[in-house]
């Protein structure tokens, strides 16, 4: 079933030049440097652009424990949790991700637990999956079928090996939903895939979100895929609103809810500030939008992941042309969130890219919630990746 789309002023401070015998001395040193780092690099596996940043003091060593690779926030009946990517193949430092909390609510779990994941190659994931499944607890999977079956790489055939049905959806656009319910009490949603690189080398973001009702409204949904074999198009609404301690929540389902109408709608009813963080950001209404309220002096910034970004597609070079503050990030990884934060109290989350794809084809989940202490957090996240974004370069403006 192989197939898929988808004048500058010169300084006027002078630069001390090497003479004679100090110039030797550095270019020596510098080979020197050299091969400690490969030399480092080959004992103990180590990227050697990390080891150089070690030795020069540009980054912070790893312990051999490893060291938190995520920021957790709790609130009342919320947990948030954002990555910080290692970006480091050792082992040793792939630890302390996202994947340990999502582990202790799956452990915790004493009757269902559904999930619904575009790609999944955790073996902590997969193996807390398996022992809920031995211990009794009805445990049901949805994925893609290219993605979550056919690629080589995933966990999902130790799934069915221990007796857990996985549906997939046998088709071309993608099932890019990442949920897990549990317990008929529990939604985890967000932009994290549940994979290596989602966990420990991508900037991510996941909300775990306490309530019946939410949990309720995306059961609907898995149904329809699980039981129905409803992908795409063919599901019908699911749609649905909660409110939590006075917090408004409103959950849409991609392609069936028209999610890119609904965003740029928010979009357009902004008073004084949209953020974003977007992976993939091709939908011309959501970047029309945004173009329009800047015009109208609400403060718009955002941040793209660098790949693909200089496409003609993107919506970086339009933004950027009309001299909106954009950034492309600086993660020499992937920068997976999508994510709006709207006036400081709204955030759209989910798995929804702002793509026609997303919009039109895929299966998709977003949620969108009315809360200023959420949307702080979120807020947090980007001006930690605005920090380390950089400006778009060889952009041409006609």
């Amino acid at each position: 079933m192989a197939r898929r789309q988808s004048s500058s002023k010169k300084s006027s401070k002078k630069t001390e030049q090497p003479t004679g015998c100090r110039g030797c001395v550095s270019t020596i040193l510098g080979i020197a440097v050299i091969i400690i780092v490969i030399v480092i690099s080959l004992l103990t596996g180590i990227d050697p652009n990390e080891i150089l940043d070690m030795i020069l003091g540009t980054a912070p060593a790893p312990s051999t424990g490893g060291g938190a690779v995520v920021n957790t926030v709790t609130g009342e009946w919320w947990h948030l949790y954002f990555t910080e990517p290692v970006n480091s193949n050792d082992p040793a430092r792939q630890v302390n991700g996202i994947d340990q909390y999502l582990v202790q609510a799956i452990d915790g779990a004493s009757q269902t637990i559904d999930i619904a994941a575009f790609e999944m190659n955790l073996d902590s994931v997969t193996d807390a999956l398996v022992r809920a499944r031995q211990r009794g607890v009805q445990v049901r999977m949805v994925t893609d079928d290219e993605s979550g079956v056919e690629d080589t790489e995933t966990t999902i055939d130790r799934l069915v090996d221990a007796g857990i049905p996985v549906v997939d959806d046998r088709r071309n656009p993608y099932m890019h939903d990442k949920f897990v319910i549990i317990d008929g009490e529990q939604v985890w949603t967000g932009s994290w895939n549940f994979t290596r690189n989602g966990t420990f080398r991508n900037n991510n973001n996941a909300i775990a979100i306490t309530s019946p009702a939410l949990a309720d409204i995306y059961t609907r949904k898995f149904d329809k895929m699980f039981e129905n074999k409803q992908f795409g198009g063919s599901s019908p609404s699911s749609a649905g609103s909660v409110v939590i301690n006075d917090t408004p929540i409103q959950v849409y389902f991609a392609p069936e809810d028209k999610v890119g109408d609904k965003i740029a709608a928010l979009i357009e009813g902004a008073r004084k500030s949209v953020r974003f963080m977007a992976f993939s950001f091709t939908h011309d209404k959501i970047g029309a939008a945004l173009n329009e309220q800047a015009s109208d002096g609400v403060k718009v910034e955002g941040i793209f992941e660098e790949r693909g970004s200089g496409t003609e597609y993107s919506e970086l070079t339009y933004l950027y042309c009309q001299n909106l503050p954009v950034r492309v990030d600086g993660n020499p990884r992937v920068f997976h969130h999508k994510v709006f934060i709207i006036d400081d109290e709204t955030v759209i989350t989910g798995s929804f890219n702002f793509s026609k794809n997303a919009d039109t084809s895929n299966d998709e989940n977003v949620l969108i919630i009315q809360d200023a202490e959420i949307a702080a957090q979120y807020n947090a996240e980007f001006d930690r990746r605005w920090a380390e974004a950089k400006a778009p370069q060889d952009i041409s403006c006609r």
